[in-house]
């Protein structure tokens, strides 16, 4: 968001030495570790949260996006909290409402009440991640903030392959609110180290106005196309009055909100960003790629424990691994990033997650855990040649006191399709799978010899007709939502290889050393 300079710019706290940086570093990474952690460990514990509350999965699925939206909204607001309240206390104020919202989910004992603390938690986790990497670069030499970043960006790559294996672990053999539970033991330390280290090295504090109505706007619009999204299904799409109210609703807020933000003085969101080539086709092409990975990344586990008898153990132990090529490759990666042409890296990442879900689009009923598991070992590779090239190249020609906004707006934009990317594959997961029974079922209903055949050995084997019937239905939608699966993994893998013509839009940004400036995010 827009600022207005301050007369005198505080000289920079002097980097931390010895025992101070290492606990240090410790406390933010664990923050940040609890946070990424959460938008993954309840992927596979879905059916367990959906059955105890009495939800269908889908239904389920509210937990990670009510998480996501209110994720997304705050996180234009860092910029200005941060300039209201000084980053080490709103920083370790984040944390500690994490803690309480957490500990909150945990005693949920129903779904309106699990999406109301999942919103809450998101809202407060905003300022965590830009804050960390904030307080962690001025903890370090400049000429360290490598090794700053890197440490930093381990710990991002860590949680998703740690988070579908503790989720499943802990959904099998205690609880599923375990896996919020046990964000107050690590949010206490990390709040505590925090502010025992930095509460001597606050940001300078001034007081600057709030666009409150840009805020509203923001909440109004992007909270009401993710109910419609998330609801759609369940009211029958647009022949729901409610639904026709949410998209009206979604449509006029955000016409108001833009004519609103390109207007306002100090607008929560600076739009302006968008005139600029990069920062358009880089942001708009990561955040649509985002919420493709991330919708197969929910869908894959719903799959493999509602219709593969998965336990949550087992489909985290299938996520788990996509973060070991990343860890060992994102080091490389953010070496060669000033170096190389970043368009190729985004490149070769997105025919990367093609050949990933191309793989997927095979599985059948049949699939053991072995042919699972080895794209989801590749697609760590996509990952590492993902986000860093693609910031890079958004963020591409900023001037320095502009890049908070851009980081801010480009991670809105990227958080919001994520959480969009989810309700859209499982509704249309459901949708294809509906088709799919209805071609499977037809042949029953024709009187197929096959069919006739299986319910006599079935009534041989001592079921009732309705008892045969049912078993056969079970299998015609097992075979059903498998091959609506397929057509998902399919579907992304095609819009992958599309996306890579966006990533050819946005101008190379300045090689490291390049002799003279070059504005590559410019305008047209």
């Amino acid at each position: 968001m827009s600022s207005s300079p301050s007369a005198a710019t505080p000289a920079a706290p002097a980097p931390l030495h010895g025992s101070a940086l290492v606990l240090g570093t410790l406390a933010l990474s664990l923050a940040t570790f609890m946070n990424v952690l959460d938008t993954s460990i309840a992927n596979v514990s879905l059916p367990a949260i959906s059955g105890d509350l009495g939800v269908s999965p889908v239904q389920g699925t509210w937990v990670i996006t009510s998480f996501g939206v209110a994720n997304a909204i705050s996180v234009p607001l860092t910029g200005w909290l941060t300039q209201r309240f000084g980053a080490v206390r709103l920083f370790t104020t984040s944390v500690l409402l994490f803690v309480i919202a957490s500990w909150l989910c945990g005693f949920a004992h129903s779904l309106e009440m699990l999406v109301a603390c999942r919103v809450l938690q998101g809202l407060v986790a905003g300022p965590m991640i830009p804050l960390s990497q904030t307080l962690l670069l001025a903890s370090y030499p400049r000429e360290k903030a490598g090794t700053a970043l890197a440490l930093w960006g381990v710990t991002t790559l860590v949680a998703p392959v740690v988070g579908p294996l503790l989720g499943g672990w802990i959904t099998d053999n205690v609880s599923w609110p375990w896996i919020f539970y046990i964000n107050v033991p690590v949010g206490l330390l990390a709040a505590g180290l925090t502010w025992s280290i930095y509460r001597e090295r606050e940001t300078a504090v001034k007081k600057l106005p709030i666009d409150g109505v840009g805020l509203a706007l923001l909440v109004i619009w992007v909270g009401a196309l993710q109910i419609m999204l998330d609801k759609g299904k369940e009211l029958d799409w647009f022949a729901s009055g409610e639904i026709q109210i949410l998209a009206l609703t979604a449509v006029v807020g955000f016409a108001f909100f833009l004519v609103w933000e390109l207007t306002d003085e100090h607008p929560v969101v600076d739009l302006r960003l968008f005139a600029r080539r990069n920062f358009l086709f880089g942001a708009a092409t990561l955040s649509v790629a985002y919420g493709l990975f991330f919708g197969n990344v929910v869908l894959l586990p719903l799959w493999l424990q509602q219709w593969m008898a998965y336990t949550a153990t087992d489909a985290g132990m299938a996520l788990a691994p996509v973060g070991l090529l990343a860890i060992l490759l994102s080091p490389v990666v953010g070496r060669q990033v000033g170096v190389r042409d970043s368009r190729w890296m985004a490149t070769f990442a997105f025919v990367m997650f093609a050949v990933v879900l191309s793989m997927r689009a095979n599985f059948t009923t049949q699939t053991d855990f072995a042919t699972i598991i080895i794209p989801t070992l590749l697609q760590g590779a996509a990952l590492a040649f993902f986000f860093i090239p693609l910031t890079t190249l958004t963020l591409a020609g900023i001037t320095p006191d502009r890049i908070a906004a851009a980081a801010g707006l480009s991670n809105f934009v990227r958080i919001t399709a994520g959480a969009m990317g989810t309700s859209i594959s499982t509704t249309l997961w459901e949708h294809r799978a509906a088709l799919h029974h209805q071609h499977l079922a037809e042949r029953l209903a024709q009187g197929d010899l096959v069919a006739g055949e299986s319910i006599s050995r079935l009534q041989a084997l001592g079921m009732a007709p309705q008892q045969a019937l049912a078993y056969i239905n079970r299998l015609i939608d097992q075979q059903a939502f498998t091959r609506a699966a397929d057509d998902i993994f399919l579907a992304s893998a095609g819009a992958f290889l599309l996306l890579i013509g966006g990533v050819w839009l946005t101008k190379r940004p300045p090689r490291l050393g390049a002799a003279g400036p070059v504005d590559a995010g410019g305008a047209h």
